[in-house]
């Protein structure tokens, strides 16, 4: 049976993680995913959009859509390469950037609530086995 099986246990495990994230997200006025973005250009502010489809590894139009949204609330905003002007860029601005130390707050919470309940060694186990695991069984 399906509900026996350890994908079923994850993607019910990642759907109720995801609503709590959307939850705690809602008074940044963020959507879940948003501050994944966010993250790429709190690390280095002036991506393209290919740049930003990279590294999230997302499909363009989703990044095109969050783009969007994050400039109609005054997060990030566009604007041409100064090298080559057909070139955009996307750049945070204070708004976005007021917003890291808040999100991480989030993340950070919901980590800890994750692992509530484990001792330190399963949590250090629990990362380490989940860190390894995407980069050698879902792409290829």
């Amino acid at each position: 049976m399906l509900d026996e099986t350890l994908t079923y246990a994850l993607i019910k495990l990642m759907k109720a993680h995801r609503n709590q994230l959307a939850t705690a997200l809602v008074p940044l006025g963020l959507h879940v995913g948003q501050e994944m973005l966010l993250n790429q250009l709190w690390h280095e502010d002036g991506l393209t959009q290919s740049e930003l489809i990279a590294r999230l590894g997302v499909e363009p139009p989703t990044v095109t859509k969050t783009l969007q949204r994050l400039e109609r609330t005054g997060v990030v905003y566009r604007a041409p390469d100064p090298d080559r002007p057909r070139v955009g860029r996307v750049y945070l601005t204070e708004a976005g950037r007021s917003l890291r130390t808040p999100v991480e707050e989030i993340w950070n919470r919901m980590d800890e609530e994750l692992l509530r309940g484990f001792s330190a060694g399963e949590r250090e186990l629990l990362a380490r086995l989940v860190r390894v695991m995407p980069d050698s069984r879902f792409h290829s």
